[in-house]
């Protein structure tokens, strides 16, 4: 592993805990509210992320085990598909709550710092399909927490997932199924990559662990 991979993962990590301390001090004494603060899925991706980056900048510098790739791959696919939805759709977000600067870190910076973690220092042994499946865990508890305190407060962090506007459950159940897609679809392409740059980084320095040999390529 390159030897600045360590510092540049607590220093990013360290950015997203500013940010997102700057971000929630502003909702706690906002309209927004800490509770509400905590129920975007962009910020959650964010807190995550912070997280896994500096557990893994620890690990390296301590030579302790490093975070789990599976672990790093579901983080991964929460905080690229935040950043490719803020990218791609500009989903607002409580002007009270989310200055420029903060937006950008959250939803640009910190997606962009783990992709590159993750395709610079690539998950130490292949992960399986039925393994990455796993990654939409988060996303689908996410969706439950989200509707079922929307009944009870009466508030959405998103316009897709509100049932009170037209097209009700129907509209939210269709937007999320192709959601729930859309997340499959950017996991199998960062597995694929994952493992592809995991493989040829292995073949490189010959150091294959044995869950990388049983599918190594004949050469």
């Amino acid at each position: 592993m390159y030897r600045w991979l360590a510092p540049a993962r607590i220093a990013f990590a360290l950015l997203a805990v500013v940010a997102l301390g700057f971000a929630g001090h502003r909702a706690a004494t906002g309209i927004t509210g800490l509770p509400n603060f905590f129920s975007y899925f962009g910020n959650l991706s964010a807190m995550a992320a912070a997280v896994v980056l500096l557990l893994g900048g620890g690990a390296a510098l301590t030579g302790r085990r490093p975070v789990p790739g599976t672990v790093r791959g579901a983080v991964l696919l929460c905080t690229t598909v935040t950043g490719l939805a803020y990218g791609l759709l500009q989903v607002p977000y409580p002007v009270d709550m989310m200055v420029p600067w903060v937006h950008h870190v959250v939803h640009q910076v910190v997606p962009a710092a783990v992709l590159a973690d993750w395709l610079v220092d690539p998950p130490e042994r292949r992960i399986r399909p039925v393994e990455a499946a796993g990654w939409l865990v988060p996303p689908l508890l996410y969706l439950a927490y989200t509707l079922l305190r929307g009944v009870v407060v009466d508030w959405y962090p998103y316009v897709f997932l509100d049932p009170t506007i037209p097209g009700g459950y129907c509209r939210v159940a269709g937007a999320s199924f192709l959601t729930t897609g859309g997340f499959a679809l950017v996991g199998a392409v960062l597995l694929w990559a994952g493992n592809t740059l995991g493989d040829r980084r292995d073949a490189r320095t010959g150091t294959a662990p044995p869950g990388r040999r049983a599918h190594a390529r004949p050469t």
